[in-house]
This record gives structure tokens, C-alpha cells and sequence, in this order.
């Protein structure tokens, strides 16, 4: 039995709406903002219970990857169709692809405007 159900995965990063707006582009979530009590909080809600929020914290410091000094903690995957066309649609919606890219055939490392690493996982891998 389970103690409690999973509702969202948070993110730190210094501008929540902007970092929001930038994954509602890659998702096509409609960016929600369910407090407005808490003006440095949004987030993004898929319609089927899956959630990405995003807060502002002062004196934020993108995570380093592959590097350890300020390690990535955690990151997003997404599966595409095909790896060259989702990698040119997010580099125009403001990513930046890594230089270390493990796999590039399986999946792409690219940096959100915030800074934090996530991946886009040809889909055959889609778990």
C-alpha cells in the first residue's frame, strides 16, 4: 500500500515564469499559476496528473554536468520522434546542447535557458 501519490516534479531557477514558458513551448502544457499567494511559483499541468513546477530561489547556480562541483540532482527526459528535429526545435525555443553528449544516437543532452541539463530520448527508448 502505498503512503502517498507522486504530484509534481520542482524546479529551482531564477526566473520561475520564464523557465516555465520555455517548457510549456517543448511540452505544449498550458502554464498554470494554482497560488497566488506565492507569486514565485508556476507550473505546468499535462491534463493527465503529470506536473512541472518551477520556483524562484535567490542566488541560483546552474548545476555542472558531467562535473560534480554543483551536480545536476536531477533532470528531465523526453521522447521525440526524431532527435534532429526535436534538438533544432528547442535550440530555437533558447537551449543550448551540451559539448558531452554520451549516446547521440540514442539521446541528446541540452542545457534549458536555466541552465539545468535534460535529455530528449528517441522515443524507441521511451519507457
Amino acid at each position: 500500500m502505498a503512503i502517498a501519490r507522486f504530484q509534481l516534479c520542482a524546479i529551482d531557477c531564477p526566473d520561475a515564469p520564464a523557465l516555465a514558458a520555455f517548457y510549456s513551448a517543448v511540452t505544449g502544457w498550458p502554464v498554470t499559476k494554482p497560488h497566488a499567494d506565492y507569486p514565485e511559483w508556476v507550473q505546468l499541468a499535462s491534463g493527465d496528473g503529470a506536473t512541472i513546477a518551477f520556483q524562484r530561489v535567490g542566488g541560483f547556480r546552474a548545476p555542472e554536468w558531467p562535473g560534480q562541483e554543483h551536480p545536476q540532482q536531477m533532470h528531465l527526459d523526453f521522447a521525440v520522434p526524431d532527435l534532429d528535429d526535436g534538438e533544432r526545435a528547442v535550440l530555437a525555443l533558447g537551449a543550448v546542447k551540451h559539448e558531452h553528449q554520451p549516446y547521440p544516437e540514442d539521446f541528446r543532452v541540452l542545457l534549458d535557458p536555466a541552465g539545468h541539463p535534460f535529455c530528449l530520448v528517441h522515443e524507441r527508448y521511451d519507457a
